[in-house]
């Protein structure tokens, strides 16, 4: 309520619809570690280190996490819409939802220009969003964005439409 006891709006009652379909995307990539004086055959030859096809097949590797956001757009299925760049390079795709369970997605198709992803749980009392037309859309319309980037809970912010066509 304001000051004068009046009602202010709310975006909770959206949020109560729409955050079960709001998950967090985990991905996990090994990445070879490569020590750059290896690529120098002098250094190689002067410490003794065996030919380099050889060594990277022992290299030590890293295991690398990252985190994003996606949004359920088909319970039925399981399909789940995120970007691009969140799982770009990823061996493995975790998807968790807002009741604590985790999936292990997989990438049935991307779009690096669009920076779209699309990937599959196998899961069921899954809740969607459907998806808006973007044509309907007008400058000076409310928008809301909602995530869940670090699995923490949901995140929300609130804008306006400023320009068409970006």
């Amino acid at each position: 309520q304001d000051s004068s006891g009046q009602a202010l709006p709310s975006l909770s009652p959206m949020l109560k619809q729409v955050n079960p379909a709001v998950v967090n995307i985990a991905t996990f990539s090994t990445q070879q570690v490569n020590n750059p004086l290896l690529n120098d055959p002098f250094f190689r030859h002067f410490f003794n280190v065996p030919d380099d096809r050889q060594f990277r097949q022992q290299a030590p590797k890293k295991r690398q996490q990252s985190a994003g956001s996606g949004v359920i757009i088909d319970a039925g299925e399981g399909i789940v819409m995120t970007n691009y760049h969140v799982v770009k390079g990823a061996d493995e795709v975790q998807v968790s939802l807002e009741d604590g369970r985790s999936f292990t997605a997989e990438v049935k198709g991307a779009d690096p220009e669009l920076d779209i992803a699309i990937l599959q749980i196998e899961a069921d009392n899954l809740v969607a969003v459907p998806l808006g037309n973007s044509g309907d859309l007008e400058v000076g319309d409310f928008v809301v964005a909602i995530g869940n980037p670090f699995g923490l809970g949901q995140t929300v912010t609130t804008g306006v439409v400023s320009a068409l066509g970006r």
